[in-house]
Protein backbone atom coordinates (compact mmCIF):
# COMPACT_ATOMS: atom_id res chain seq x y z
CA UNK A 1 0.00 0.00 0.00
CA UNK A 2 1.77 3.46 -0.97
CA UNK A 3 2.31 5.77 2.16
CA UNK A 4 0.17 8.65 2.76
CA UNK A 5 2.89 10.98 1.02
CA UNK A 6 2.56 9.25 -2.10
CA UNK A 7 -1.11 9.42 -1.81
CA UNK A 8 -1.03 13.70 -1.26
CA UNK A 9 1.83 13.68 -4.09
CA UNK A 10 0.12 12.43 -6.81
CA UNK A 11 -2.79 10.15 -7.07
CA UNK A 12 -5.17 13.04 -6.09
CA UNK A 13 -4.61 13.80 -9.97
CA UNK A 14 -7.26 12.76 -12.56
CA UNK A 15 -10.55 12.13 -10.50
CA UNK A 16 -12.73 14.12 -8.06
CA UNK A 17 -14.16 13.48 -5.04
CA UNK A 18 -17.86 13.23 -4.83
CA UNK A 19 -20.66 12.02 -2.06
CA UNK A 20 -23.97 11.45 -3.07
CA UNK A 21 -26.95 12.73 0.00
CA UNK A 22 -30.70 12.98 -0.07
CA UNK A 23 -32.22 16.13 0.88
CA UNK A 24 -35.95 16.04 2.42
CA UNK A 25 -37.63 19.49 2.16
CA UNK A 26 -38.44 18.94 5.84
CA UNK A 27 -35.97 18.12 7.55
CA UNK A 28 -32.85 19.07 5.08
CA UNK A 29 -29.72 16.78 3.89
CA UNK A 30 -30.11 13.23 5.36
CA UNK A 31 -26.84 12.82 7.43
CA UNK A 32 -25.03 15.51 6.18
CA UNK A 33 -22.32 15.98 8.52
CA UNK A 34 -21.37 12.02 8.27
CA UNK A 35 -21.21 12.97 4.61
CA UNK A 36 -19.05 16.47 4.85
CA UNK A 37 -16.38 14.79 7.58
CA UNK A 38 -15.68 12.05 4.69
CA UNK A 39 -15.40 14.20 2.18
CA UNK A 40 -12.83 16.46 4.32
CA UNK A 41 -10.93 13.65 5.52
CA UNK A 42 -9.95 12.01 1.88
CA UNK A 43 -9.36 15.53 0.81
CA UNK A 44 -6.82 15.98 3.77
CA UNK A 45 -5.77 12.50 2.99
CA UNK A 46 -5.10 12.75 -0.78
CA UNK A 47 -3.85 16.28 -0.85
CA UNK A 48 -7.48 18.22 -2.44
CA UNK A 49 -8.13 21.87 -1.28
CA UNK A 50 -11.58 21.39 0.73
CA UNK A 51 -13.74 24.57 2.48
CA UNK A 52 -16.50 23.18 4.31
CA UNK A 53 -17.99 26.18 4.19
CA UNK A 54 -18.13 26.75 0.63
CA UNK A 55 -19.61 22.92 0.08
CA UNK A 56 -22.16 23.56 2.24
CA UNK A 57 -22.59 26.97 0.80
CA UNK A 58 -22.79 25.26 -2.80
CA UNK A 59 -25.06 22.11 -1.72
CA UNK A 60 -27.98 24.48 -0.25
CA UNK A 61 -28.00 26.61 -3.51
CA UNK A 62 -28.02 23.61 -5.47
CA UNK A 63 -31.18 22.18 -3.91
CA UNK A 64 -32.70 25.88 -3.36
CA UNK A 65 -34.18 25.93 -7.09
CA UNK A 66 -35.71 21.94 -6.96
CA UNK A 67 -38.83 21.12 -4.38
CA UNK A 68 -39.70 17.91 -3.06
CA UNK A 69 -36.85 15.32 -1.65
CA UNK A 70 -34.17 15.58 -4.20
CA UNK A 71 -31.11 13.21 -4.69
CA UNK A 72 -28.07 15.49 -4.43
CA UNK A 73 -24.54 14.75 -5.79
CA UNK A 74 -21.13 17.05 -4.56
CA UNK A 75 -18.37 16.93 -6.53
CA UNK A 76 -14.64 18.46 -5.35
CA UNK A 77 -11.85 19.33 -8.26
CA UNK A 78 -7.98 18.96 -5.92
CA UNK A 79 -8.21 22.57 -6.88
CA UNK A 80 -10.87 22.90 -4.04
CA UNK A 81 -14.09 23.63 -6.80
CA UNK A 82 -16.77 22.34 -5.92
CA UNK A 83 -19.89 21.68 -7.88
CA UNK A 84 -23.68 20.22 -6.75
CA UNK A 85 -26.44 18.83 -9.35
CA UNK A 86 -29.34 17.95 -7.50
CA UNK A 87 -32.18 16.30 -9.18
CA UNK A 88 -35.88 14.99 -8.08
CA UNK A 89 -35.35 11.55 -5.94
CA UNK A 90 -37.93 8.98 -5.65
CA UNK A 91 -37.55 6.46 -2.31
CA UNK A 92 -37.79 2.61 -3.21
CA UNK A 93 -40.98 1.45 -2.40
CA UNK A 94 -40.93 -0.74 1.12
CA UNK A 95 -41.48 -3.81 -0.16
CA UNK A 96 -38.75 -3.69 -2.82
CA UNK A 97 -35.95 -6.40 -3.24
CA UNK A 98 -33.54 -5.93 -5.66
CA UNK A 99 -31.53 -9.02 -7.26
CA UNK A 100 -27.93 -9.25 -7.03
CA UNK A 101 -25.03 -10.85 -8.83
CA UNK A 102 -21.19 -11.28 -8.53
CA UNK A 103 -19.00 -10.16 -10.72
CA UNK A 104 -16.08 -11.37 -12.31
CA UNK A 105 -14.08 -7.71 -12.38
CA UNK A 106 -12.11 -7.85 -9.17
CA UNK A 107 -10.76 -5.33 -6.83
CA UNK A 108 -7.56 -4.84 -5.56
CA UNK A 109 -7.48 -4.52 -1.25
CA UNK A 110 -4.14 -2.97 -1.11
CA UNK A 111 -5.74 -0.08 -3.14
CA UNK A 112 -5.91 2.52 -0.72
CA UNK A 113 -8.35 4.46 -2.80
CA UNK A 114 -11.06 2.05 -2.64
CA UNK A 115 -11.56 3.56 0.90
CA UNK A 116 -11.95 7.14 -0.97
CA UNK A 117 -15.71 7.81 -2.76
CA UNK A 118 -14.43 9.06 -5.93
CA UNK A 119 -14.85 9.48 -9.66
CA UNK A 120 -12.05 6.95 -10.91
CA UNK A 121 -15.42 4.32 -11.56
CA UNK A 122 -13.33 2.24 -13.86
CA UNK A 123 -14.13 -1.26 -12.58
CA UNK A 124 -17.15 -0.60 -10.99
CA UNK A 125 -18.83 0.31 -14.06
CA UNK A 126 -16.89 -2.35 -15.73
CA UNK A 127 -18.72 -5.10 -13.01
CA UNK A 128 -21.81 -3.43 -14.06
CA UNK A 129 -21.52 -4.17 -17.47
CA UNK A 130 -21.11 -7.61 -16.90
CA UNK A 131 -25.42 -8.45 -16.34
CA UNK A 132 -28.01 -6.92 -18.09
CA UNK A 133 -29.66 -3.83 -16.38
CA UNK A 134 -33.24 -5.58 -16.73
CA UNK A 135 -31.93 -8.92 -14.89
CA UNK A 136 -30.11 -7.54 -12.29
CA UNK A 137 -30.10 -4.54 -10.11
CA UNK A 138 -26.73 -4.44 -8.53
CA UNK A 139 -23.39 -6.30 -8.74
CA UNK A 140 -21.22 -7.59 -6.06
CA UNK A 141 -17.37 -7.35 -6.45
CA UNK A 142 -14.54 -9.58 -4.85
CA UNK A 143 -10.98 -9.13 -4.42
CA UNK A 144 -7.80 -11.23 -5.11
CA UNK A 145 -8.67 -13.56 -2.34
CA UNK A 146 -12.37 -14.30 -3.42
CA UNK A 147 -13.77 -12.20 -0.13
CA UNK A 148 -16.85 -9.98 -1.24
CA UNK A 149 -16.14 -6.30 -0.86
CA UNK A 150 -18.63 -3.97 -1.59
CA UNK A 151 -21.46 -3.57 -4.51
CA UNK A 152 -20.98 -0.99 -7.69
CA UNK A 153 -23.23 1.61 -5.21
CA UNK A 154 -24.27 -0.26 -2.38
CA UNK A 155 -22.49 -1.67 1.12
CA UNK A 156 -23.68 -5.49 1.45
CA UNK A 157 -25.11 -6.37 4.65
CA UNK A 158 -25.82 -10.43 5.65
CA UNK A 159 -29.20 -10.55 7.91
CA UNK A 160 -28.74 -13.55 10.11
CA UNK A 161 -31.44 -15.46 12.09
CA UNK A 162 -30.01 -14.19 15.25
CA UNK A 163 -28.11 -11.09 16.02
CA UNK A 164 -26.65 -8.09 14.23
CA UNK A 165 -26.39 -7.29 10.58
CA UNK A 166 -22.75 -8.74 9.32
CA UNK A 167 -20.82 -6.51 6.35
CA UNK A 168 -17.48 -6.97 4.97
CA UNK A 169 -14.43 -5.65 6.50
CA UNK A 170 -12.46 -2.74 5.71
CA UNK A 171 -9.57 -4.69 5.10
CA UNK A 172 -11.09 -6.80 2.23
CA UNK A 173 -10.93 -3.04 0.21
CA UNK A 174 -14.35 -1.26 0.07
CA UNK A 175 -15.45 1.96 0.68
CA UNK A 176 -16.96 2.60 4.19
CA UNK A 177 -20.47 3.85 3.47
CA UNK A 178 -21.98 6.06 5.42
CA UNK A 179 -25.44 4.25 6.33
CA UNK A 180 -22.73 1.32 7.15
CA UNK A 181 -20.68 3.65 9.24
CA UNK A 182 -23.97 4.64 10.93
CA UNK A 183 -25.20 1.06 11.26
CA UNK A 184 -22.14 -0.13 12.72
CA UNK A 185 -22.34 2.50 15.59
CA UNK A 186 -25.66 2.29 16.53
CA UNK A 187 -24.83 -2.05 17.51
CA UNK A 188 -27.09 -2.70 14.43
CA UNK A 189 -24.14 -4.32 13.03
CA UNK A 190 -21.01 -5.59 12.71
CA UNK A 191 -17.85 -6.55 10.22
CA UNK A 192 -16.32 -9.66 9.56
CA UNK A 193 -14.69 -11.69 6.31
CA UNK A 194 -17.61 -12.48 4.05
CA UNK A 195 -16.99 -15.23 1.10
CA UNK A 196 -19.29 -16.12 -1.57
CA UNK A 197 -20.16 -19.40 0.17
CA UNK A 198 -21.38 -17.40 3.47
CA UNK A 199 -23.16 -15.13 1.30
CA UNK A 200 -25.60 -17.77 -0.73
CA UNK A 201 -26.30 -19.71 2.89
CA UNK A 202 -27.22 -16.52 4.97
CA UNK A 203 -30.76 -16.30 5.69
CA UNK A 204 -31.06 -13.06 3.83
CA UNK A 205 -29.24 -10.46 2.55
CA UNK A 206 -29.52 -6.77 1.93
CA UNK A 207 -27.34 -3.83 0.42
CA UNK A 208 -27.93 -0.02 0.69
CA UNK A 209 -26.04 3.19 0.70
CA UNK A 210 -27.02 6.65 2.31
CA UNK A 211 -29.27 7.90 -0.54
CA UNK A 212 -31.28 4.80 -0.29
CA UNK A 213 -31.24 3.11 3.23
CA UNK A 214 -31.35 -0.25 3.48
CA UNK A 215 -32.76 -2.58 0.60
CA UNK A 216 -33.76 -6.42 0.63
CA UNK A 217 -31.67 -8.70 -1.92
CA UNK A 218 -31.63 -11.67 -3.13
CA UNK A 219 -29.05 -12.99 -4.86
CA UNK A 220 -29.53 -14.80 -8.94
CA UNK A 221 -26.25 -15.05 -10.13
Amino acid sequence: MPAEGSLRNGDGAGFELIETLRFEPDTGFVRADAHLARLAASASMLGFRCDPAAVRGAMQQAVAAGGGTQRLRVSLARDGRVACAAVPFTPLPADTCWRIAVARTRLDSRDPLLAHKTTRRALYDAARREFPVAEVDEVLLLNERDEICEGTITNLFLRPEVGSLVTPDRSSGLLPGILRANLIAEGQATTAIVTVGELTCAPALCVGNSLRGLIEARLVA
